[in-house]
C-alpha cells in the first residue's frame, strides 16, 4: 500500500511515518518546505513531494498512484482567517483524494451543546467536507498526552511552574486525554478497515484538575489548587501563554476547547479496534516523563512559520549587521557541535540572567518567550522552534540560522558559520536586524551597549566548549 501523509513535519505526522514504514507501508510525504523534512530519520526512506493545500493541482499530484491518504494539518496560527484556510484546505484535499480507496483525518471531541470555540468549530466543518467523499475515517480525539505535546507542556509547565494556583473554575470539568502512542496505533489500524466516518477515541475521564494532580503526584509534588469563578476564556489563555512555553494563539483555542466538557463516545472505537486498549492517563503521563528524561522526544509541538515568509538576507535594505569572528584550533565539527547546542536547558552561554529577562518581557507582551526551548540537547532539525528563535537554516557541520520570534520591531536573525582557515577553525557570528520604522532603529541602538558584551561573551564561549569537545 502507497499512502499520502500531510502534515509530516508536524507533532503526529512526524511519529505516524516511521510507524507506518515499519509496518512495510510506502510512504509519499507532502511537504511546502520539502527542507524542513531533512535531518528526520526516516527522510531517505519516503518519498518527498513539495505541494501546498492552498494549490489544487500539487495536491493531485501527490495523491496520484496513492491508495489512502492522511489529513493531519491545520491553520490555526495563521491569522483571525485560519476557519477560511482550513475549509479551502479540506476542499482542495477532498476533490483531489476522492478516487482514493480511504482519507483519515484526525480531529477534535466536540462538545453535544454548540462550541464556542472556533477551532473546534473549524476541526469539525474540515470533518464534514472530508466525510462528504464517503471514503473518510475521522478520528476525534480529546487533549493528547505524550512527551513534546501541547496539551501535556500545559499541563506539566503549569503543575511545575505554581506551587500554589488560582485557576479557572472550568479546571473542574470533564476531559478525557489519550495517550499519543494510542492515536498513533488508531491511524495505522484504520488502514486495514473500511471507511468508518466518525470514530471517537479518549482513555479514563477525569476532571482536567485532575490532570493537574495526576502530574503532581508522579513528580512528588505538593500543589495547592484554588478554582475562582472570574477568568474568562481570554484571561486563561493569556495566562497560559506566560506561565507556560505555549503561545497564546494556541493557549486560547486549547483552553476554549476545555471551557465545556467533552466526552468520547467509545464504543465505535471498541468495536472495530478490539486490538487496542487505550492506556490510562496516569500512565501516559509516566510514559512521557520517561521519554524526556531519556532524551527521546520524537516529534514536539510546533507553531509554524508564516506560510510565503522569506529573507533575502544578502540584498536587503537596511538590514544592521554586527559581526564577530573568533579563530580556534577546534575542529569545524566541534565548533557546530558547540552553537548548534545552544538555547534550552543548556542556556545562553553569556548573561543568562539577560537573556531570562528578555524572555519573560516578550512573554508578557505576548510572544512565545524562552519557556519553549528546545526538543533535544544537542540534536536540532530545520523549522524547529529553539526558545524564541526558530531554525531557519541549518547546514551539517557549517552553518546555523536562527530567526527571532521574539517582539521585536522590525525583524532579527543570529546566525553561525564555522570554516577552516590556515588549518584552525574561524566562528563567525552574524546579529541582523531590520528595523521598522524610527522605533526600530531606537530599539537596536538602546540595546547596543548591552548586545555588544553579550554577543562577544558568547562567540567566545562557544569556542572555548568547542576546543573541549575536540
Amino acid at each position: 500500500m502507497k499512502v499520502l501523509v500531510t502534515g509530516a513535519s508536524g507533532y503526529i505526522g512526524g511519529r505516524l511515518i516511521p510507524v507506518l514504514l515499519k509496518s512495510g507501508v510506502e510512504v509519499r510525504a507532502f511537504a511546502r518546505e520539502p527542507k524542513e523534512l531533512q535531518g528526520k530519520s526516516w527522510y531517505s526512506a519516503v518519498e518527498i513531494c513539495k505541494g501546498d493545500l492552498n494549490d489544487l493541482d500539487s495536491i493531485k499530484r501527490a495523491a496520484k498512484g496513492c491508495d489512502a491518504a492522511y489529513f493531519l494539518v491545520h491553520a490555526m496560527y495563521s491569522g483571525d482567517d485560519f476557519a477560511e484556510k482550513e475549509k479551502l484546505y479540506a476542499e482542495n484535499f477532498a476533490a483531489a483524494t476522492e478516487t482514493l480507496i480511504l482519507v483519515i483525518y484526525l480531529g477534535g471531541l466536540l462538545p453535544e451543546e454548540e462550541t464556542t470555540s472556533e477551532h473546534l468549530s473549524s476541526r469539525a466543518t474540515v470533518g464534514e467536507i472530508l466525510r462528504q467523499s464517503d471514503n473518510c475515517t475521522e478520528f476525534r480525539a480529546g487533549p493528547i498526552i505524550g512527551s513534546g505535546s501541547a496539551s501535556f507542556e500545559m499541563v506539566r509547565y503549569l503543575t511545575e511552574r505554581l506551587p500554589i494556583m488560582t485557576v479557572p473554575r472550568w479546571v473542574k470539568n470533564a476531559v478525557q486525554p489519550i495517550a499519543v502512542r494510542n492515536v498513533i496505533e488508531y491511524l495505522t489500524a484504520a488502514l486495514e478497515k473500511k471507511s468508518l466516518g466518525v470514530v471517537d477515541i479518549g482513555a479514563n475521564i477525569l476532571p482536567f484538575r485532575g490532570m493537574m494532580e495526576v502530574f503532581a503526584d508522579l513528580r512528588g509534588l505538593k500543589r495547592i489548587i484554588i478554582p475562582v469563578p472570574v477568568l474568562t476564556p481570554l484571561l486563561s489563555g493569556l495566562w497560559v501563554g506566560l506561565v507556560t512555553p505555549i503561545p497564546n494563539s494556541l493557549a486560547l483555542p486549547l483552553v476554549k476547547g476545555i471551557i465545556t466538557p467533552v466526552l468520547a463516545d467509545t464504543k465505535k472505537a471498541e468495536e472495530n479496534f478490539p486490538e487496542i486498549a487505550p492506556m490510562k492517563y496516569r500512565e501516559a503521563v509516566n510514559l512521557a516523563l520517561e521519554n524526556i528524561e531519556k532524551r527521546a522526544v520524537e516529534t514536539r509541538w510546533r507553531v509554524s512559520s508564516n506560510e510565503g515568509e522569506s529573507y533575502n538576507l544578502i540584498d536587503k535594505e537596511g538590514l544592521i549587521r554586527e559581526v564577530r569572528t573568533v579563530l580556534t584550533d577546534a575542529s569545524p565539527d566541534a565548533v557546530f557541535r558547540s552553537f548548534t547546542s545552544i538555547g534550552g536547558e543548556n542556556g545562553w552561554f553569556a548573561w543568562n540572567w539577560a537573556w531570562h529577562l528578555r524572555g519573560l518581557l516578550d512573554s508578557l507582551l505576548g510572544g512565545p518567550g524562552l519557556s519553549r526551548g528546545r526538543r533535544h540537547p544537542t540534536e536540532i532539525f530545520l523549522g524547529e522552534e529553539l526558545d524564541f528563535w526558530r531554525v531557519e537554516d541549518i547546514q551539517p557541520g557549517k552553518l546555523l540560522l536562527l530567526r527571532a520570534e521574539m517582539k521585536v520591531p522590525g525583524k532579527a536573525w543570529l546566525q553561525f558559520e564555522a570554516r577552516e582557515k590556515d588549518g584552525r577553525t574561524q566562528l563567525i557570528q552574524t546579529a541582523l536586524f531590520a528595523p521598522k520604522g524610527l522605533f526600530g532603529f531606537l530599539y537596536w541602538y538602546s540595546f547596543y551597549p548591552a548586545h555588544f558584551f553579550i554577543f562577544e561573551r558568547m562567540a567566545n564561549t562557544i569556542a572555548r566548549r568547542a576546543e573541549k569537545m575536540t
